[in-house]
């Protein structure tokens, strides 16, 4: 997801105190306000029809450059394939997702909703489907044809309550190791060998020992990019499964491997940048396109940073592997957007869903994002070697898991409390304090 360093600054609406009952509230008005901005009636599913013309509000957090273009792209098709709409693209106050659930949750609570918003699936949709405020498209868009298309990870996030109300459009990888050739190699470092998540702190031994290139590169002045290191190398040492149990809030029933992974994270920030508390994860990137690094763990989104280097060319300076231990994993970041009830334009909205889930749509989109259509059965054309690799690695994936750091895999106020005990951990490194608050954390 491009220029994560806003993410941890996007605040999904928690279940509990003033935000979950504003939201409880608004699922009770359900579709019995006046918030149809065309004059429009209310349905019985809670959408509003529209008497008028059809018009199509987007409520989303893409306003750097390259995702602005992405969905302009994005638009375009789909004026194309429907000429009939007309799209207000309303990117929310603050840019990046700092504001945009404050305007959603003000506006579902007075009965107002856009045509459609901006979220990440999975555990993110908890708050909103237990306040009932979001409409099954099961039939209206999950036609046989795109279920078929999707892979059953990315269509599980989709209806985790068991209805699909969210359509994603992109799929960012989270476990990737980067590297900058020269040095690795400088260093006698083969990354393709490495096997587990022992196996790197043993690689950036040998470069620290061989080179004056910092081994791993890494900001902790934000928690995000600690919280998703420790999730690769937990499900990397662990497996998928005791990762998906931990997310489950089963902490306690696999103590040992929290705690390992968590001390591994400790001993990886003997090898990180004296600077990381005081940069931001781009800046940190650079230095593995300087040479003054070797390693980087982060999201695809660090390869749009190289794609748009001078003389750094993939495969011959830079390169990457999957975290080693998660081979045939894609750890997944997605984007997706969804229906609200009480909604302006239901036909409209239903149209522009049925377009992010195509193959058009996508194939537009993603090449431009940085990121890889969730649809199988996109053209590789526009792709160009690094993403269409990452297509094949998804599509021969054998699982799929939900994150923690990006919101996929945990409720929003459960997310929160982990995003605190990485805060303290970051600098500290106090493996029994951070187990302790990760066990409370759920």
């Amino acid at each position: 997801m491009t220029s994560d360093t806003n993410l941890t600054r996007r605040r999904y609406l928690q279940g509990t105190g003033a935000a979950g009952a504003a939201l409880t509230m608004a699922g009770c008005l359900g579709g019995g306000g006046d918030g149809d901005s065309d004059g429009g009636t209310t349905d019985t599913d809670g959408t509003t029809s529209s008497s008028g013309g059809q018009e199509l509000e987007i409520v989303h957090w893409w306003t750097a450059g390259g995702e602005a273009d992405a969905l302009e792209a994005l638009v375009e098709g789909f004026e194309e394939e429907y000429p009939e709409v007309t799209v207000t693209n309303n990117a929310a106050p603050g840019g990046a997702g700092s504001a945009l659930d404050t305007e959603i949750q003000s506006r579902i609570l007075n009965n107002n909703p856009p045509s459609t918003f901006q979220i990440w699936p999975g555990e993110s949709l908890n708050t909103y489907l237990e306040s009932d405020v979001l409409v099954d498209i099961g039939e209206s868009v999950w036609d046989q044809e795109m279920r078929d298309a999707y892979l059953d990870g990315v269509k599980q996030l989709s209806q985790p309550d068991g209805d699909f109300v969210a359509v994603p459009l992109n799929i960012h990888r989270l476990n990737n190791l980067f590297y900058n050739v020269d040095v690795v190699e400088s260093a006698g470092v083969d990354p393709s060998s490495l096997s587990s998540p022992a196996d790197v702190l043993s690689a950036m031994e040998t470069i620290r020992a061989e080179t004056d290139a910092t081994p791993m590169i890494h900001q902790t002045q934000a928690p995000w990019s600690s919280i998703q290191l420790w999730e690769d190398i937990l499900v990397g040492s662990a497996g998928v499964d005791v990762y998906q149990d931990v997310l489950a809030g089963n902490v306690a029933a696999n103590e040992q491997a929290v705690r390992d992974a968590l001390q591994t994270l400790a001993d990886y920030s003997d090898y990180f940048n004296e600077d990381a508390g005081s940069v931001a994860w781009d800046q940190a990137n650079n230095e593995v396109i300087q040479g003054n690094a070797a390693f980087l763990h982060q999201g695809d989104w660090a390869a749009g940073q190289y794609k748009t280097a001078e003389d750094f060319d993939y495969g011959d300076d830079w390169d990457y592997v999957p975290f080693p231990g998660t081979d045939g994993i894609y750890h997944v970041v997605t984007d997706s957007f969804v229906m609200p009830t009480s909604n302006p334009s239901p036909e409209a909205t239903e149209k522009w869903l049925s377009y992010c889930g195509s193959v058009d749509g996508q194939e537009r989109f993603n090449p431009i994002k940085g990121s890889i259509p969730p649809r199988t059965d996109v053209p590789d054309e526009e792709f160009g070697p690094f993403l269409t690799e990452q297509r094949e690695d998804f599509n021969d994936s054998s699982a799929q898991p939900p994150t923690i750091a990006h919101g996929t895999g945990v409720t929003p106020e459960v997310k929160s409390n982990i995003e605190g005990v990485f805060s303290s951990f970051n600098g500290s490194w106090n493996v029994d304090n951070a187990y302790n608050g990760l066990t409370n954390a759920f």
